[in-house]
């Protein structure tokens, strides 16, 4: 994209090494850049994030704008986790915040605001001809989480860190560019959550309060008592505090009965899931995909079936705990993503 010179692009930055290094490889590269970064939530940590944006800007000589979504991410990202939660699903919230937010209501801002011709990201994942691709980067790429792009909105995406093989490269170039957060730590945890805290958030936003009930074998014996369904994940060991003949691992919730199914280690492996929330990003999906179930999970061959607005994934080999709100994505052999969905039912 180097002859696109000119080119208005609004990087969204966060603050972070990644997408200061952004803004900085694309000025280098001889575009217009202006860079802009969401208020999502109002607290101390969002305004550290925005001035150190401001600072990069300053130091790049661009201008830097400030968009703020913190009544929509309310309600779209922060009540769709607590609503997920409640009804016995692990939603991933990075997934919704990409497709709504990052490259949704920021993508529409800075082409109805601000004029862009593209907006540009740090997150590690390609795009080649109107393609989403994954990252070489080594235990990078973010392809998992940007597959519920709008795939007339990808053309407008420029991820200019996808030629990066690490993160440490990326820290060189932010540090020979003189730039304030090159050191700066990576955020692992969701935005929103203090300290990575899920059940003390859940507990502190959720009307009504987790009650504690029965965990149960997979023939129906009462085995323990749970205190409440939000403290637990599918394949989860930790925290049962059952004896047994063998390790027990959460199987499934079960949100009406207030319900805990454990089970061994091999109860967790299932090879189909139904997917509802469809996103394609290419013109047709083909029916044999490699399809991941985590971001950080392997690709696993499977076959996808059409069933009404929905689609049942087959795994050709058994796959351990497949969770529900979770997404599951599709990619061809040659690591383009095809789109994914949000697991509705382990089948």
């Amino acid at each position: 994209w180097s002859n696109m010179d000119k080119k208005l692009v609004v990087v969204a930055m966060s603050g972070g090494v990644d997408s200061s290094t952004t803004a900085y490889l694309l000025q280098e590269e001889g575009y217009n850049i202006v860079g802009a970064t969401m208020r999502l939530i109002d607290d101390e940590k969002t305004e550290k994030a925005i001035n150190d944006a401001k600072e990069v800007c300053q130091k790049l000589g661009i201008k830097h704008y400030v968009f703020d979504l913190t009544k929509e991410f309310k309600e779209i990202v922060i009540n769709n986790f607590i609503e997920s939660y409640k009804s016995g699903q692990t939603p991933n919230p990075c997934v919704l915040c990409n497709k709504k937010f990052k490259f949704g209501l920021f993508y529409k801002k800075a082409k109805e605001e601000l004029n862009a011709d593209y907006i540009a990201t740090g997150h590690y994942a390609k795009v080649e001809n109107g393609k989403l691709i994954s990252s070489n980067t080594i235990n990078k790429d973010q392809s998992y989480f940007l597959y519920g792009i709008d795939k007339e909105v990808l053309k407008h995406v420029i991820f200019p860190l996808e030629k990066y093989k690490s993160k440490d490269e990326v820290r060189e170039v932010a540090r020979s560019a003189g730039l304030s957060v090159s050191n700066k730590k990576d955020s692992q945890e969701v935005c929103f959550i203090p300290n990575d805290d899920y059940p003390k958030y859940l507990e502190e936003h959720m009307k009504e309060k987790a009650k504690p009930g029965n965990i149960y074998l997979e023939d129906n014996t009462i085995i323990g008592k749970h205190h409440g369904l939000i403290y637990y994940t599918i394949g989860q060991r930790k925290g049962l505090n059952i004896s047994y003949k063998e390790p027990l691992y959460v199987l499934e919730i079960d949100t009406k009965n207030n319900a805990l199914i454990v089970g061994p280690n091999k109860s967790l492996f299932k090879t189909q899931l139904l997917a509802n929330n469809i996103n394609i990003l290419v013109d047709e999906l083909p029916s044999n995909v490699l399809a991941k179930i985590r971001s950080r999970g392997d690709k696993q061959e499977a076959t996808l079936e059409k069933v009404d607005d929905k689609i049942l994934v087959t795994f050709k080999e058994p796959v351990r705990a497949i969770t529900k709100g979770q997404s599951v994505v599709f990619y061809d052999q040659n690591n383009i993503c095809l789109g994914g969905g949000i697991i509705e039912k382990v089948l």
